[in-house]
């Protein structure tokens, strides 16, 4: 394992971390992690089988010593800048897209916020978004 991935796998990596932060992925989740990738400009390059291919490499590091600490620092070390408050909502909307963001979920959040130098209002304002995004009607 690489301490450096590509951006877009960065991003993949994040989602699937907040995902998995409460031992749950939920159909919603993984359904809102397929349709960032497939809509979202980071990752016109790629395919369905490339992001199940890197969720499974995150999958796998989460579950060795220290892996949230681990893909955090991958993230970071990955990422430019520019894409660090893009990472943060695109978790945000995962977290929210099943319309219960667990403790463990708001936890990461704050983690991947400290770890990439966010303040707490810019986070609280990608948050309300990701959450209005997802209300039923």
């Amino acid at each position: 394992m690489t301490d450096r991935i590509s951006p877009p796998e960065a991003l993949i990596y994040a989602m699937v971390t907040v995902s998995a932060a409460d031992h749950t992925i939920s159909v919603e989740e993984l359904d809102r992690i397929g349709s960032i990738v497939h809509e979202l400009p980071p990752f016109h390059d790629f395919t369905r089988n490339w992001l199940a291919d890197t969720a499974q490499q995150c999958g796998a590091l989460l579950k060795t010593p220290n892996g949230v600490e681990r893909v955090l620092a991958i993230v970071k070390t990955s990422l430019p800048p520019r894409l660090y408050e893009t990472a943060y909502v695109l978790c945000a909307e995962v977290a929210a897209s099943d319309l219960a963001v667990h403790a463990n979920e708001t936890r990461f959040l704050g983690l991947l916020a400290t770890a990439l130098g966010l303040d707490g209002p810019a986070c609280a304002a990608l948050e309300r978004g990701a959450r209005a995004r997802h209300q039923r009607a």
